[in-house]
């Protein structure tokens, strides 16, 4: 296998089956391409470090806080000793290097000249940046909060291994309400692995049909502690889970951005076991108090009724309940009483008012007249003869009488 000589041009010379290149050349190239790097910062969290004493060179490994992506750092003692920052796992720093490659094995890694702490202030303004984004985006607004059961069956946790906060929300819970089953998922809470491993768990107990509500747990620790809880996937995923979610992290002062969009925000551990499961004591406390009311209102309100039906059961009209027909029975027999008086004086007067009418037009009557000896002449055509000259002599008449008629002829005028 041929070996290619240095390259002095940009474009590396071309390679074939026939004419490789061979390792040493490939690495030499590739030290040679990192080294155009520089001098460069790099941000990261410390997720390994065992100090060597008495060795002139520390290593660490630095990996990415977003992501899955690690750098071996290696740096001097003298270097590390001047530093401000205290190097342990889960450390927050920044890093003063340059990209170096090992051809003995060809890796890569950072060549430390100088290593910075994360400062308090800064990770305070990034959180916050972070908080508007997200509150922008509407991950925070109350109306995406879903109320908590008011008695679940089954509470899912998310908790540190063997943490107090896990005890703490357990035993507090429990002593509320004794029937409550805890599904416990253990994980890291710091770290270099607490995003991923809170993410992973609160993603399995939200796809378990039995959780009714979920609570991340964690006791109190310094901000550097806390960032898991702040870290925008994370929040990202509460926000996408579809079963009430509690926070209860730290203390009451703390507030990582996971109690921004979770559905409820408990200020502790103990806290947060009071607000997931009714106090059982306090319930029956409340279900006797309430007894007593519905007990109290009843009777108060059967001793009123009573008292209406007896105040009105002493009134005449219940008491003797047929005097009220009594009553109307006489006002009817007066009106009818009355009536026949009144029909009787009308039927009296309409009588003698028409004795009076007959008497009239009995007077007035031709009949009257003819009984007095006067006698109605009518000619044979019917037509009353009232003058002389209404029968000519010879034409034969008809004499109506009181009695009777009698025929006649007229023999002349007088």
């Amino acid at each position: 296998m041929g070996q290619a000589g240095p390259v002095t041009s940009a474009a590396p010379p071309p390679t074939s089956p026939e004419s490789p290149w061979s390792v040493a050349v490939v690495s030499e190239k590739v030290r040679g391409w990192i080294a155009r790097l520089g001098d460069v910062w790099v941000e990261g969290q410390v997720v390994q470090f065992r100090r060597r004493p008495g060795a002139w060179m520390q290593y660490l490994t630095l990996r990415d806080v977003d992501e899955k992506v690690s750098l071996t750092v290696s740096v001097q003692t003298s270097v590390l000793s001047a530093s401000t920052a205290t190097i342990e796992e889960g450390a927050r720093v920044v890093v003063h290097a340059k990209p170096d490659f090992f051809k003995g094995n060809g890796s890569f890694s950072l060549r430390a000249a100088e290593i910075r702490p994360v400062g308090v202030g800064e990770l305070l303004a990034r959180i916050e940046h972070l908080r508007r984004i997200l509150a922008a985006e509407g991950l925070f607004d109350p109306s995406r909060k879903v109320p908590l059961p008011f008695l679940p069956q089954v509470v899912g946790l998310v908790t540190g291994r063997n943490s107090d906060a896990k005890h703490d929300v357990m035993k507090n819970a429990q002593q509320r309400w004794p029937q409550v089953r805890f599904v416990v998922r253990e994980v890291a809470v710091q770290g270099t692995s607490a995003v991923r491993e809170v993410k992973a768990a609160i993603a399995e107990l939200d796809g378990l049909p039995e959780v009714e509500v979920i609570v991340v747990a964690r006791g109190g620790g310094a901000l550097e502690d806390l960032l898991p809880f702040s870290d925008e996937s994370l929040v990202r995923a509460a926000a996408t889970c579809r079963t009430p979610l509690v926070s209860a992290i730290g203390h009451e002062q703390d507030s990582p951005l996971l109690d921004l969009v979770a559905d409820l925000r408990a200020s502790t551990p103990t806290d947060a076991a009071k607000r997931v499961v009714p106090d059982v004591a306090e319930e029956r406390r409340r279900i006797e108090q309430a007894r007593v009311t519905i007990r109290h209102a009843v009777r108060s309100r059967v001793e009123r009724e009573q008292h209406g039906l007896d105040a009105m059961r002493t009134r005449p009209v219940l008491a003797r309940p047929q005097s009220m027909v009594e009553s109307r029975e006489r006002d009817i027999e007066y009106r009818i009483t009355h009536a026949r008086h009144v029909l009787n004086a009308a039927l009296l007067t309409a009588s003698g008012e028409i004795g009076r009418l007959e008497a009239q037009v009995r007077t007035l009557s031709p009949a009257s007249t003819l009984e007095r000896g006067y006698a109605v002449v009518q000619r044979a055509d019917g037509h009353v003869v009232r003058s002389p000259d209404d029968a000519a002599a010879g034409t034969g008449v008809r004499l109506r009488l009181a009695h009777g008629e009698l025929a006649a002829t007229v023999d002349g005028g007088a």
